[in-house]
């Protein structure tokens, strides 16, 4: 991600974009496809969620998060096309039942527009809702490493984006990013609030308060709920 100079004031901004974006529809309490509705109105969970500062980057990699898309649910595929299979409409594989070439993003929830998914090409990715950059900042550093790779892998924080709009996001927090899609935004920091408050992540003030303004406009917006349990087995290890 792109950093800005005058942090705080982007932040504001981004906080007031993301409250006009929350619309009629999401009061609803749809939770979108990173989980099932159901666990309790996301606004009343963001109070439930520790605030710290956040902690230096200092030994983060990808690699402290295991192999990436590990096959932590034993069902011999592995967890990008598990994804791709949850999460793209037509989907079409090869060599059995997992190897996911084709599928229909429609529409991709943070930019709003319609993809055509074919493998090898970069159009689609697999986005970790709650970066793990910013999991390690907050709380992931310290953990056991099947901790780590239980949440790199957990389809609640999950999802199939845009690569183009997803790569702007970069390890942001809901402080600094929410989808320019205005219509998903309440469903995307429900999503931040669930896997946060199942880990037992921390958030910064700033993070915390713009989770607020967000599902202010939406307070019945559902906590998705669901996904993998919080330790990967114990074959899978981090390096």
């Amino acid at each position: 991600m792109t950093r800005l100079r005058g942090g705080a004031i982007t932040a504001v901004v981004v906080i007031s974009v993301a409250v006009a974006g929350c619309t009629a529809e999401q009061t609803k309490g749809s939770s979108g496809p990173t989980g099932t509705g159901g666990g309790g109105a996301a606004l009343t969970a963001v109070g439930s969620l520790t605030v710290k500062g956040r902690a230096p980057k200092t030994g983060y990699s990808r690699a402290r998060f295991g192999t990436a898309w590990a096959d932590t649910d034993s069902n011999s595929c592995d967890t990008r096309d598990d994804i791709l299979k949850r999460d793209l409409k037509a989907a079409k594989t090869t060599g059995g039942t997992c190897k996911v070439t084709y599928g229909l993003l429609e529409p991709d929830p943070y930019s709003g527009k319609d993809i055509t998914y074919r493998r090898g090409r970069s159009q689609v990715d697999i986005d970790h809702v709650v970066a793990l950059s910013d999991a390690w900042q907050k709380g992931a550093k310290y953990w056991d490493p099947s901790k780590r790779i239980a949440l790199a892998n957990d389809p609640l924080n999950l999802l199939a984006v845009d690569a183009s709009t997803n790569r702007g996001k970069g390890d942001g927090d809901t402080a600094t990013w929410v989808p320019p899609n205005t219509a998903y935004r309440c469903t995307y920091v429900a999503a931040q609030v669930a896997v946060k408050k199942k880990y037992g992540l921390w958030v910064t003030d700033a993070e915390k308060a713009a989770m607020k303004k967000v599902l202010a406009a939406c307070p019945d917006q559902k906590l998705p709920t669901g996904g993998n349990p919080t330790k990967a087995p114990e074959r899978f290890r981090a390096r």
